[in-house]
C-alpha cells in the first residue's frame, strides 16, 4: 500500500495575496491567489496525485475508479475537501446551505466547514454569527444594511479552532491564513461584500440576499465544541471536532516531536497535511520525507503507519456519509 500525495488545485481571488508561494513554496499563477485546494476530489478542481501508480491522476478519478482505496464507500463523491485561505483582503459576509436545500436548489451538496487558524496579524477579527432573534428581523437588518448592527466580530489568533456548520452567517477577514476542511461543496451565498467590483465585468460581484435569508439559522447558536486534548507516544493530539457535533467529518491537530505509530483505527482513510515542521512518513516499508504543505492520504487497507520528526499536522477523517 502506497500513501497518495497531492499537488493543489489553485484558485485566484479578489482577496488573495501571495502567500501561498512565500509561506508553502507553492508554485502558484500570477495574480492574487486566495485558495488551494490541497485534498480535492471536486469536479473541474480535484487535486493531482504525485506519486506511485496514479501519478497524473486527479484524486477524483482515483476515487472513482479505485473504490478499495477509500474502504469501497457509499458515497459517489469524494466527501471532504481541505484549503489553504490565504485573506489578503476581507472574504465576503457568507453563508451556506444545508444538504437538503442545497441539492434541491443547486445540485451540489450543503457545506459545513472549519477553520484552523495559522496566522493572523494583531487585531485581526473574523465575523462568525449574528444578531437577529427572528428571520424577520434578520431580512431587515440585511435590508436596511445594518452591518455593524447585525455581524458578530469575534477576535482570532494563531491556533484558534472555528467550527462553522451550514446556515453560519462568516467570513475571515484581512491578515488571516487557515487550513479549511469542509464538505465537498462549492455553494456560497454572499450576503456583503463591501461593494467591491468585479475587475472583469467593472460591476459589484453578485449577492445572494433572499437565499442567504432563506438558508440562515436564526438566532445564531454557537456549537458545543468538546477540544480534547491527549498524549500518545511522542504526538500531542487535539480532537478538535467529530461526531455527533460534526456529522460529516473528524478533525485533529497533532504536535509531533519525535515519533508516533497507529493506524486507521476504523476509518476509511485519513486526509494529512502538514502545517509546520519537517519529518517523514513510514507505510508498508516506504519512506517517504515530508515538509511544511505536504499534502497526502493515508488509503483503506493500510495495517499501520510511523510518522517521525518535529512537524505541525493537521489530520481528517469522512464522518457520516450523506
Amino acid at each position: 500500500m502506497e500513501a497518495i500525495f497531492l499537488n493543489p488545485y489553485f484558485r485566484p481571488k479578489i482577496w488573495g495575496g501571495r502567500k501561498l508561494e512565500t509561506i508553502f513554496d507553492y508554485d502558484i499563477p500570477n495574480g492574487k491567489v486566495g485558495e488551494a485546494w490541497v485534498i480535492s476530489g471536486y469536479k473541474n478542481n480535484a487535486s493531482t496525485v504525485i506519486n506511485g501508480k496514479f501519478k497524473g491522476q486527479s484524486l477524483r478519478a482515483v476515487y472513482h475508479e479505485h473504490p478499495d482505496l477509500f474502504g469501497n464507500p457509499q458515497n459517489k463523491e469524494f466527501p471532504l475537501l481541505v484549503k489553504f485561505l490565504d485573506a489578503n483582503d476581507n472574504l465576503s459576509v457568507q453563508v451556506h446551505p444545508n444538504n437538503d436545500y442545497a441539492r434541491q436548489v443547486e445540485g451540489d451538496s450543503g457545506k459545513t466547514e472549519s477553520w484552523y487558524v495559522l496566522q493572523a496579524d494583531p487585531g485581526a477579527y473574523l465575523i462568525y454569527g449574528h444578531t437577529a432573534k427572528t428571520r424577520a428581523e434578520l431580512a431587515d437588518m440585511i435590508h436596511n444594511e445594518n452591518w455593524d448592527q447585525l455581524l458578530c466580530k469575534v477576535p482570532v489568533k494563531a491556533g484558534d479552532f472555528f467550527y462553522v456548520p451550514s446556515g453560519t452567517i462568516h467570513a475571515l477577514t484581512k491578515g488571516i491564513m487557515v487550513i479549511e476542511t469542509q464538505q465537498s461543496s462549492d455553494v456560497t451565498y454572499r450576503l456583503y461584500d463591501y461593494d467591491r467590483v468585479d475587475q472583469k465585468s467593472g460591476k459589484k460581484r453578485e449577492l445572494h440576499t433572499q437565499k442567504s435569508i432563506d438558508v440562515t439559522t436564526v438566532p445564531h447558536i454557537n456549537p458545543k465544541l468538546d477540544i480534547k486534548v491527549a498524549n500518545d507516544q511522542d504526538a500531542e493530539i487535539k480532537t478538535l471536532v467529530a461526531p455527533p457535533v460534526s456529522p460529516y467529518f473528524y478533525l485533529w491537530q497533532i504536535n509531533l516531536n519525535g515519533s508516533w505509530t497507529s493506524n486507521l483505527k476504523g476509518h476509511p482513510y485519513l486526509l494529512v497535511t502538514v502545517i509546520a515542521g519537517t519529518g517523514q512518513l513510514v507505510l508498508d516499508d516506504k519512506k517517504y520525507d515530508l515538509s511544511m504543505g505536504s499534502n497526502l492520504i493515508i488509503p483503506n487497507k493500510t495495517a499501520s503507519f510511523t510518522f517521525a520528526g518535529k512537524m505541525k499536522m493537521v489530520l481528517s477523517a469522512p464522518g457520516k456519509e450523506i
